[in-house]
């Protein structure tokens, strides 16, 4: 995998409009889980720590998904396509983390980037067309629509959770700690 050098570390806007905060954040901890994920062989992306399954090929794979879907089917009320429309979810709901160990980290960091890069593709046009207030096409049971600042600020705390999780197993591998990547 790719190292993240400093120079391409997303730094939110300290006076930015509430979409360049928000898509800011959301930025800065893609880029951390990036960061804790590169530069591993096979290997380093199947460590898990304690108990837990979970490692940074699983966080990768899983994150990909959570890209993929949230904006296909709360945003744009698609269905999900490639690789997730093919899973039976119902019956194996970690598929993601589960086949992971199955992919090599360039396929994995490959999956993720162009998830990532069809979010960023959907969030900038959505951002063109109004603001953070425009409601996507999910439709809760009650009638509900959530808008595209809470579909992002929900991608904003999965990213976050798991760029703790990969902070604690990116640790056990080779002490790498810390917020950001060495300047």
């Amino acid at each position: 995998m790719t190292d993240i050098s400093a120079e391409e570390w997303p730094e939110p806007p300290l006076a930015g409009s509430e979409a360049e905060a928000v898509v800011g954040a959301l930025e800065r901890q893609r880029a951390t889980v990036a960061w804790k994920c590169s530069g591993l062989d096979a290997a380093g992306m199947r460590v898990s720590v304690g108990a837990s399954t979970v490692t940074l090929g699983g966080l990768l794979k899983h994150l990909a998904r959570i890209e993929d879907s949230h904006f296909a089917r709360l945003w744009l009320g698609t269905p999900v396509g490639p690789p997730w429309d093919a899973v039976d979810w119902a019956n194996d709901a970690d598929w993601d983390y589960r086949t992971a160990a199955d992919d090599s980290p360039g396929e994995l960091l490959a999956l993720w980037r162009q998830s990532v890069a069809r979010s960023r593709a959907v969030v900038d046009r959505a951002l063109a067309e109004g603001g953070l207030e425009q409601l996507g096409a999910y439709t809760t049971r009650s009638g509900e629509r959530p808008n595209l600042r809470r579909i992002l600020l929900d991608l904003v705390e999965e990213y976050a959770r798991h760029a703790g999780h990969a902070d604690l197993i990116r640790e056990s591998i080779d002490g790498l700690a810390g917020e950001d990547p060495p300047r």
